[in-house]
Order: C-alpha cells, then structure tokens, then sequence
C-alpha cells in the first residue's frame, strides 16, 4: 500500500509540471522587455516559442518569421530547436502519464517493475526541458538582439521548475523502489495439520 501512496503522490505532482510545460509553451513570455516613453507611456515586447507579442501593435504574430531570420539563420534555428524539445516533451510527457496509469491500476507487479521505465522517462522529459531552457538562456545571453533591458520572463522560470519536479520525481521513483519493502502479497492459510505427525 505504501508504495501505491507514493505513486499516487509522485501521479499529482507530475500532472503539475505538466501543467506548468504546457503552459510555458503557450505563454508567449519566456524573453520580454518593459519600457516607458518620455510622455509615460509603457511599451511592452514578449517574445514565445511560437509567437512575438508587443504592446505598440497590441496583438501577437507569428515568431520566428523569415525577415527575423535574413542574415541570422542561427538565432532561427535555435529558437525552433527549443519549440521543438518543448513540443517533443510533451509527447514524452504523455507517455509518462500512460506509464503512470498502468502501474497504479496494474497491481503489485506493475508497481514493483514499472519504476525503472517510468523514472526513465522522467529524466528525458527533464533533459528535454532542460535543453531547451539552456539554449534560451544562451541566446538570451549572447544575442545581440536582446540588449540590456531585456529579461528572461515567466514562461522560462515555469520551464526552470517543471523540469526540475521531473527530475526529482526520476529520482524519488527510484529511492521509492530501491528503499522501501516489497508490498505485502498474499499468505499462505496456515494448514491445521501442520505440526501433526503421522
């Protein structure tokens, strides 16, 4: 029973940083910059994996485009390269949250096996996430078009703590497995015989 709570328990705080991915993914504020112009009006630029946000236009268009991408095809390729381990976490994220139902509903068995392919895809969600948050950094770090001013925003710091949950969900899947004991199966009814000698 023990280790069913501890699934059940690991189960809830996966289903978060999933939510927290998905919502990195979809926010469009993983880079901004805030100013205000000399008659005190603020200007806002958010830039996402998928769509560049500015508060002149008001709306959001499509990010990277390819006039963003003349004469700077490295930026670009980068920049989908993190909209693509994003994306691809996720696919793996699902598959953890199938490995996750068939070990709680499969039984002790499961339960006793299924540890080392669930932690496993805990450590590539978290690498995927991981990845993807380093090259943003790196780009926001050494772009030139991210002078000083800009910041790395929310949905960076949502990805920052999603895969870090992973990680320490791969790991406690695996002390779960390795430091708790065996659930309790079935016993044997004890004969009534037993001890009787013939």
């Amino acid at each position: 029973m023990t280790r069913h709570l501890v699934y059940c328990g690991a189960f809830v705080a996966f289903l978060a940083a999933c939510a927290l991915t998905l919502t990195s993914i979809i926010n469009p504020r993983w880079i901004s910059w805030d100013s205000e112009t000399p008659r005190g009006e603020q200007i806002h630029y958010t830039y996402g994996l998928h769509r560049r946000c500015s508060s002149l236009t008001k709306a959001c268009e499509y990010f990277p485009q390819e006039q963003d991408c003349h004469g700077d095809r490295y930026f670009c390729s980068m920049w989908r390269t993190v909209g693509f381990l994003m994306s691809f976490a996720i696919v793996v994220e699902g598959m953890t949250l199938i490995t996750y139902i068939v070990i709680l509903v499969g039984g002790k068995q499961k339960r006793e096996q299924g540890w080392k392919i669930l932690s496993g895809l805990h450590f590539v969600v978290g690498l995927l996430q991981m990845a993807s948050m380093a090259i943003i950094a790196y780009l926001y770090d050494n772009d030139d078009r991210f002078f000083p001013g800009w910041k790395l925003d929310i949905s960076w710091v949502l990805c920052t703590i999603s895969w870090s949950v992973m990680v320490l969900l791969g790991a406690g899947v695996i002390a779960t497995a390795l430091l708790l004991p065996t659930e309790g199966g079935y016993e044997l009814i004890p004969n009534e015989d037993y001890g009787v000698e013939e």
